[in-house]
């Protein structure tokens, strides 16, 4: 027997500490966003993300309606739902939640956090994904300050891109939350796709086959989404 299985079933046992006492938590990932379509820019970039964080799993989390965006959004809460779910079949990281589709009002992701933190337990920690293009929005964000504090918000900064600086927001925030935002920027490949491109594309009649999943562009075209 290894050295370090003696002396960890010497403390389980003489100490009779619970097993989970030795354990790390399990980190969970949560991937917020319109998903409207989902495409494969956005499952790479969370499975990327994973890796690097060590999260078990990633929930897509596909808003109702951002406070930060006024816009309408294309397809409907279903329709997105349902993209989703074919985009990460057979992919067992990967998981996919209703819970802010189901709200009646706005979605705050202070709120989101602590749903999934009651969800998934006290042994687990949270992380927030998010792209770099949200951080000029950050001090925005509803409950900015207890949402850094109850999680993990991981900014995801493509390659070749330079790292955001949240310095300032010193002031807001204070010198602690930044360097917990500055300690989660994550560096994900380089994948120049959108939604707003891929349905632009589909409204000219072009093809977006190799943008999103097969199934995803199959579930498109049987339900003439974007035309």
């Amino acid at each position: 027997m290894k050295i370090f299985e003696k002396i960890f079933n010497f403390f389980v046992i003489t100490h009779n500490y619970p097993v989970k006492f030795f354990m790390s938590r399990r980190k969970t990932a949560l991937f917020g966003g319109t998903f409207d379509p989902i495409h494969i820019g956005h499952t790479m970039v969370a499975a990327s993300a994973a890796e690097i964080i060590g999260a078990e799993k990633v929930i897509f989390i596909p808003a109702k309606k951002s406070p930060l965006k006024q816009a309408s959004l294309v397809a409907s809460d279903e329709e997105r739902l349902q993209m989703i779910r074919l985009a990460i079949t057979n992919k067992v990281k990967f998981e996919v939640s209703d819970y802010e589709l189901k709200k009646a009002s706005e979605s705050f992701t202070i709120e989101t956090v602590r749903f999934f933190k009651a969800a998934l337990g006290g042994d687990a920690e949270i992380y927030w994904l998010m792209g770099a293009d949200n951080v000029d929005e950050l001090a925005n964000w509803y409950k900015i300050a207890e949402l850094i504090d109850e999680c993990n918000p991981a900014v995801m900064c493509r390659a070749g891109f330079a790292r955001p600086d949240f310095s300032r927001f010193t002031k807001s925030f204070g010198e602690r939350r930044i360097a917990k935002l500055q300690k989660n920027i994550i560096a994900t490949p380089l994948i120049d796709i959108s939604s707003t491109e891929i349905r632009s594309l589909i409204a000219a009649g072009e093809d977006v086959s190799n943008m999103v999943s097969p199934a995803v562009a199959e579930y498109i075209k049987k339900h003439g989404l974007y035309r």
